[in-house]
């Protein structure tokens, strides 16, 4: 049999098999969708997707905020990074489905132009950024981050992981932001950020304030 031919067999065994099987988009569109609803930044987000859609794209694509960014796609720079009850987590990696009755926040609700969070703040005045693409994650893992701290988490760099106080030394800020990353290298303006707001955290705590100093608004 000629080369011609046997491509011609070969297209007509594909179209049999979809004949059968269905095409790849009938067999997407034959995927039910899931109702839910999202918290995010204190509103309710009814929303209708497919239950494979991640976070990040539900936050984007179908709620159209856009300060999450997509940088990898697969967990390894942080750009997507949000809290959900408080903690941060990489949005790229989690369904959309998972999250029906989580507090989810994003970057648009730490603060706004004329009212930033104390951390968005202190990134501006230490200029802990420089094309931003990556300062929305950088700010949401760093106010999850300092609620690490303030829990007592220890973390690789801990000197000392059976006291309940860590002490927040440049190379356990390195070490706990090591998830995300800054092609601009920024890190030690960011770094700066964050210790400027971890003092105005314990001069806050030691003056007997119960004021939000990290910018989560939960």
């Amino acid at each position: 049999m000629s080369e011609p031919q046997d491509r011609e067999t070969q297209n007509r065994e594909v179209q049999d098999r979809e004949t059968q099987d269905g095409t790849p988009q009938e067999q997407d569109r034959a995927v039910p969708l899931s109702a839910i609803t999202l918290t995010v930044s204190g509103r309710s987000w009814p929303l209708e997707v497919d239950p494979r859609t991640s976070l990040l794209d539900a936050l984007r694509e179908h709620l159209r905020l856009s300060g999450t960014k997509k940088g990898c796609d697969h967990g390894q720079c942080g750009a997507c990074t949000v809290l959900i009850n408080g903690r941060r987590v990489n949005s790229c990696l989690t369904l959309a489905v998972m999250h029906q009755d989580d507090e989810i926040v994003t970057i648009e609700g730490m603060g706004k132009p004329g009212e930033l969070s104390p951390m968005q703040a202190a990134f501006v005045a230490r200029d802990g950024f420089q094309c931003g693409y990556c300062t929305p994650g950088q700010i949401c893992s760093a106010v999850g981050m300092l609620r690490e701290v303030e829990a007592g988490w220890p973390s690789h760099a801990t000197a000392d992981v059976s006291s309940s106080r860590v002490e927040l030394t440049d190379e356990e800020i390195r070490e706990r932001m090591s998830g995300n990353i800054c092609r601009c290298a920024a890190y030690p303006n960011i770094a700066s950020a964050i210790r400027d707001v971890a003092h105005a955290q314990d001069v806050a705590h030691a003056q007997g304030g119960q004021g939000d100093t990290q910018g989560d608004p939960r």
